[in-house]
């Protein structure tokens, strides 16, 4: 399987998203479980399949594209939209949490921020779970630390890291919008329902005065790259856990809306968190 990631990694961009577009209508076409959810987050947001349809190409362009973003030499060409608003944080000495929803190309948001501003400010940190297949494992473990990045393991050990480099003046990225576990959240309504949403992203910033970037990495189309939409949260955070958590699901649903076709609505946002021996916290 490594080699088959090697050989995917040296196609073309086009040839990558065409492949991909193909395999996330499969899966739409396969999946009743899969489809239902798709079409019912959909509709939880206001829209029908029509208005988000691309949205399922995107989904197989995700998993297509992985490989030449994990392990190719160099990253498809990314043009960045509201640096500004990272600099001005850059020069107040502030670190950063960047914050993204499952949109477009997530994976090119830490890469691209990276590739411009790790140089400078050092690397970005994020947060890594290993896959449980060795291979797999193996081929993240060398995605995840590209230079400028440093990746993290989901535990506490990780989150102590990732204060670290917000206090030193540093990047962290997280998935706002991922279900954490069993522990590591609260309830808080996304369009409109409740779903069970990290706590973490909320409590880095509390704790370290970080600024607040929200990220969008958008595909154009042909395979000619990305677009890395940046802007700041709207209003400074909360001082309440609860109401900074809400905030920030609101600033997702703002990131989602500003591109609803390029949006996973087959991920299963409003599951019931799995338990963990472990929970994570950042109060150590």
């Amino acid at each position: 399987m490594p080699s088959v990631f090697r050989f995917l990694s040296a196609l073309p961009l086009r040839l990558l998203h065409a492949i991909g577009a193909l395999l996330g209508w499969v899966a739409f076409g396969a999946s009743a479980t899969y489809r239902r959810r798709f079409l019912e987050n959909a509709a939880r947001a206001g829209y029908r399949l029509r208005e988000v349809r691309s949205a399922v190409g995107h989904a197989g362009r995700m998993v297509a594209e992985a490989p030449r973003l994990w392990l190719a030499p160099a990253l498809p060409p990314c043009e960045v939209r509201g640096a500004e608003c990272v600099e001005r944080a850059w020069e107040a000495g502030r670190g950063i949490v960047f914050l993204t929803p499952h949109i477009g190309c997530f994976e090119m948001s830490v890469q691209e921020g990276a590739r411009r501003w790790a140089p400078e400010h050092g690397p970005f940190t994020i947060l890594y779970r290993p896959a449980r297949q060795p291979w797999l494992a193996r081929v993240m473990q060398t995605a995840r630390n590209r230079p400028g990045i440093h990746a993290v393991p989901t535990t506490l050990q990780g989150v102590r890291q990732m204060l670290k480099a917000l206090r030193a003046g540093r990047a962290v990225g997280l998935l706002p919008d991922q279900v954490p576990p069993q522990g590591q959240g609260l309830w808080s309504p996304f369009f409109g329902r409740d779903a069970y949403t990290m706590t973490l992203a909320a409590r880095l910033v509390q704790q370290t005065g970080a600024a607040v970037i929200l990220a969008r990495c958008e595909r154009l189309p042909s395979g000619r790259g990305y677009v890395l939409h940046l802007e700041d949260l709207p209003e400074p955070l909360a001082p309440t856990l609860d109401a900074a958590v809400r905030q920030i699901n609101q600033a997702m649903e703002h990131l989602i809306r500003q591109s609803p076709g390029q949006y996973l609505w087959g991920y299963a946002r409003y599951k019931q968190p799995r338990a963990e021996a472990h929970t994570v916290e950042t109060g150590a």
